[in-house]
């Protein structure tokens, strides 16, 4: 059974490009002052994959695990930041898939939830990607990610896509044992590309992304490729577009 729009969509975090986002106009803010783009991993790499496979492997089900695993793995992240009781996004992931699994009453054999732990490992990129990075960085952009993903998940799309000669540096949130929010891991990349926060614009994949960059003080791009609404946290992404090119557009890059 094939995972249908609907439940695709329904699906946090992830999803197809809305068409109901506005495409991005240029920024007037950019005038010169920005001098490197930091991504989070899923604007780039296509998450979608590993949803389809929930569904493969529980017909009928699939989409209501993938939402509750989804749901639980940042709920078991943010928990064990603010305990201070830290695990890696592997250990996260898996311990959220296995109580989603137990909670539904799914039989997760070893094999399976093998299965679906590696598909975090061959993450493709979105189609829109391949032509949209090259232009940010003939425009002068220095490119960096800045994830919460471990160190083994983004080396290993990378060498997929062969993205490794366009990014300057990759930055997993692992290092300082904490996850995005917190204000220490965003300033990883003001530390590693030395830069100010005003000089970095920050793309984002999630809402709860784009607050936290604002926060800290980033100039942020929304990839709303699910056409979400804004949060009601009084924070306004400085631009928003449902794909990469729509970032190209923002930067004046093309």
């Amino acid at each position: 059974m094939s995972v249908n729009r609907r439940e695709f969509l329904g699906f946090a975090g992830v999803g197809l490009a809305a068409s109901a986002v506005a495409p991005a106009t240029a920024w007037s803010g950019m005038s010169g002052n920005v001098k490197a783009v930091a991504f989070d991993a899923f604007p780039v790499f296509d998450p979608r994959p590993i949803f389809t496979l929930t569904e493969e492997l529980f017909p009928g089900q699939g989409a209501e695990l993938s939402r509750a695993w989804r749901t639980r793995q940042f709920e078991y992240q943010w928990l064990r930041a603010l305990a201070g009781r830290y695990a890696d996004f592997w250990r996260a992931t898996e311990e959220a898939l296995i109580y989603s699994a137990r909670a539904l009453r799914l039989d997760l054999t070893t094999a399976t939830r093998t299965r679906l732990m590696e598909a975090y490992l061959a993450l493709d990129v979105w189609p829109d990607v391949p032509a949209a990075l090259p232009l940010l960085s003939r425009a002068g952009l220095r490119l960096a990610f800045l994830s919460n993903a471990t160190p083994q998940i983004l080396d290993s799309a990378i060498r997929r896509a062969e993205l490794a000669d366009l990014f300057e540096a990759v930055i997993s949130t692992d290092s300082i044992r904490s996850y995005k929010p917190d204000p220490r891991a965003y300033q990883l990349a003001v530390d590693t590309l030395r830069l100010r926060r005003d000089q970095i614009l920050f793309v984002a994949f999630a809402g709860w992304d784009v607050a936290g960059a604002k926060w800290f003080g980033y100039p942020t791009f929304w990839v709303n490729r699910l056409g979400l609404p804004e949060g009601e946290l009084g924070i306004v992404p400085d631009g928003t577009g449902p794909g990469l090119q729509d970032l190209v557009t923002f930067v004046g890059a093309r």
